[in-house]
């Protein structure tokens, strides 16, 4: 059994965004995988400022903040693979995504360890928007970006969504998103095919 990891970036108690990382992992476990489900907000994530001390201290994490990032890591290193869901701020991931993300520096002493780490990892990706073409699509690229830089082979739907799940919460509610039928097919799709491709990676 393999275990995929979600990510919610969402601010919002009563999130759209999670709500679509939900779906995708229920659909994940009808394939009979692990998950597990965390919410960025609340989190006190500082920022990376680039001192590489994790490189030089020969550490898989960052090595001068003790915050709420650092239980994080361990989970995001064992698992299989991952769906991760960022609200579409100004055309891209928000800022608790952003900062999740580069927190990532010491993946670089990973690499340089066993450049195959990730190989056989799977990510997806879904993006919630204020309008059906709000962003969704850049936010996507950046959260597959990620993924590239470490490895991680990209889940996508192929037709009829090439990138990722897109979810629409018309005048950025969290009910208009529950009547956006297409979106959380999408999401639910995005779930089975990120379990199909662990399975697979996994032999």
């Amino acid at each position: 059994m393999g275990k995929i990891l979600g990510i919610s970036s969402s601010p919002r108690k009563k999130s759209g965004t999670e709500y679509m990382v939900k779906l995708a992992l229920e659909e994940a476990e009808k394939m009979g995988m692990e998950t597990e489900l965390v919410s960025l907000r609340n989190r006190k994530i500082n920022p990376c400022i680039h001192c590489d001390k994790c490189i030089r201290e020969d550490m898989d994490r960052c090595a001068i903040w003790e915050d709420d990032m650092t239980p994080l890591y361990d989970p995001f290193y064992q698992a299989d693979g991952y769906v991760f869901g960022s609200p579409v701020y100004e055309m891209g991931v928000n800022s608790q995504m952003a900062a999740f993300f580069d927190r990532f520096r010491a993946v670089w002493q990973v690499l340089q360890k066993d450049y195959q780490f990730f190989y056989n990892k799977v990510g997806g990706a879904l993006a919630v928007g204020g309008a059906r073409s709000g962003g969704q699509e850049f936010t996507i690229l950046r959260i597959h970006n990620f993924y590239s830089t470490m490895g991680i082979t990209i889940a996508t739907l192929g037709a009829p969504q090439y990138n990722g799940a897109t979810g629409w919460s018309s005048g950025g509610t969290y009910e208009a998103l529950l009547e956006d039928e297409t979106g959380l097919k999408q999401a639910r799709m995005l779930g089975e095919r990120v379990a199909l491709a662990v399975k697979k990676m996994s032999g």
